[in-house]
């Protein structure tokens, strides 16, 4: 007779062992994606499975077009796989759309999701709103976000008035103002001179220090990230770690 039996048995209860957490922080599997159609239709993602651990970083390069930012389109549910599924401290983009989002801090590659006219301070202040950041936290939230990437003397600076970097920075720094759990980085070096890339991979740091973690895509022949735990690589369809 088991344990659990002799238990039943004898009316002395057992205490319940909860399973082991599951240690992926961003979970992929089985992810296909196509573009096109008909014979114009082209796989670019083929059975991709990946796992990131809390307070682990991942950079994966490859050339132009091998699908990237398509992966990072996935993860952010901005985009649906064909087949497969994505996760986020086990939660799904349509198991719950606003508390998986919240999780996200999503930095597109390019210079775009600027509006000219509005100020620094009025986008961060806009953008912890729409994040979902409790009101009474936001002025610390946005003061903190123009610290972290030395944004405070340009705070009442129109976007449209800003140098690329400058730009860059600000867009980074939307990013992580309401303290995302996951970073998803598109080229995230792109127009920063090495102050900036200092002001990054302090930020990278902060996420996984508070047990976060972080996917990060570049082309292939950049440099990476200082602080990413494991390189891959896009080839064929899938992630190959080097």
């Amino acid at each position: 007779m088991n344990a659990g039996a002799i238990a039943a048995e004898s009316g002395i209860g057992l205490p319940s062992v909860a399973p082991p957490p599951d240690p992926s922080l961003i979970s992929l599997a089985g992810i296909w994606r196509s573009w096109g159609r008909g014979k114009s239709r082209r796989e670019i993602l083929r059975g991709v499975n990946l796992d990131i651990a809390a307070g682990s970083a991942i950079c994966i390069s490859g050339r132009n077009g091998v699908g990237k930012t398509t992966l990072l389109r996935i993860v952010t549910g901005i985009l649906a796989p064909d087949r497969g599924t994505v996760s986020i401290e086990g939660i799904g983009p349509t198991d719950d759309w606003r508390e998986y989002h919240r999780r996200i801090g999503f930095l597109s590659a390019g210079d775009r999701g600027l509006y000219a006219r509005v100020t620094v301070q009025r986008h961060l202040e806009h953008w912890s709103a729409l994040a979902l950041v409790p009101r009474r936290e936001r002025r610390e939230r946005v003061q903190d976000a123009l610290s972290a990437f030395e944004l405070t003397e340009l705070a009442g600076r129109r976007a449209d008035r800003l140098s690329q970097g400058q730009r860059q920075r600000l867009r980074l720094a939307l990013t992580v103002v309401h303290r995302p759990s996951v970073l998803l980085l598109d080229e995230p070096r792109n127009s920063l001179d090495s102050d900036g890339q200092a002001l990054l991979a302090a930020a990278v740091r902060e996420v996984l220090r508070r047990g976060g973690a972080v996917l990060c895509c570049a082309p292939a022949g950049e440099d990476q990230l200082e602080d990413c735990d494991r390189r891959a690589v896009i080839e064929d369809g899938g992630v190959r770690f080097l």
